[in-house]
């Protein structure tokens, strides 16, 4: 399957407005019909991703921030492990944003974020983001109140607020030499379902479980709301949203990777040219290991 073929259904058109129940399914597949399929082409799309960060780390001019965002069970850390598992550890961090600290709380919402950004040459992975502020505290305002902000700044346009500021600060990102992707994983209710069983039935999975989750699926309807006025605001051309089926892992998987692979391809990453000075001392060093004992 081509690139375009691949993305187009999951991108989030800068400007348009989406439905998450009408627009997109979370079953999707594209094209293949086989676990099979995709594992093949994940095979590939890491590899290139290998080659790929080596030249970044090596050319230390640009990074890319991939930032994740689903409900609890969407399959979040599989995608890390399984799209980044060849990479190399010292060009590539990745950030679990969990409820702000008491230090955290008493900077600007972003402040955490801001200082977890990756450093020129590295890829950045934040599970979960800034973006949490029009989530989870869209749903539960009462975390606002914990927020320390002046009670004028609460108001009701704070959501069109954080949406602006959110995408000026992308902004600043991108003219920095900082790519930016933005990934929804969108798992159904009925999965999620599925999948909480699982972590009560397979001893190998009952640490993942928290009975909070469950809880929040009593919020489901109220999510998918934040959700797609999160998408609808803050899609935008420097750094659009994707939204990645995530009933079949193994698809999400590979159309991350593929994402990942093409934005990585864009930036042009090489290795820094040998100038004839270097050059030089290379062949002087040579000369002096043949030499030596």
């Amino acid at each position: 399957m081509e690139h375009e073929d691949l993305i187009r259904p999951l991108i989030v058109r800068p400007g348009s407005k989406i439905s998450l129940k009408k627009d997109y399914d979370p079953g999707y597949s594209g094209q293949y019909v086989s676990k099979q399929d995709a594992k093949s082409q994940l095979k590939q799309g890491v590899a290139d991703l290998r080659e790929y960060q080596d030249k970044l780390y090596a050319q230390d001019e640009r990074a890319l921030l991939v930032i994740l965002q689903a409900m609890d069970a969407a399959g979040k850390d599989g995608l890390i492990k399984h799209v980044m598992s060849g990479l190399n550890p010292q060009g590539t961090q990745v950030y679990s944003f969990k409820a702000p600290s008491s230090e955290e709380l008493d900077h600007d919402y972003l402040w955490r974020c801001s200082k977890a950004l990756p450093e020129r040459g590295r890829i950045g992975i934040f599970n979960r983001s800034y973006y949490e502020e029009v989530l989870i505290v869209r749903v539960h305002p009462e975390i606002l109140g914990q927020e320390r902000l002046p009670e004028d700044l609460k108001g009701k346009d704070i959501w069109q607020r954080r949406f602006e500021e959110m995408n000026a600060f992308e902004r600043y990102l991108v003219d920095n030499g900082v790519t930016v992707l933005k990934f929804f994983l969108n798992v159904s209710k009925q999965e999620q379902k599925q999948r909480f069983l699982q972590r009560i039935d397979r001893p190998d999975k009952n640490w993942k479980f928290s009975a909070e989750d469950v809880k929040e699926r009593g919020y489901w309807d109220q999510y998918m709301a934040a959700y797609e006025d999160t998408l609808n605001h803050t899609s935008t051309d420097w750094a659009p949203w994707y939204v990645l089926p995530a009933d079949h892992k193994w698809f999400t998987r590979l159309a991350a990777a593929e994402i990942i692979s093409h934005a990585l391809r864009a930036m042009r990453p090489a290795y820094p040219e040998v100038t004839p000075e270097q050059k030089g001392q290379l062949q002087e060093a040579r000369q002096m290991l043949e030499s030596a004992d």
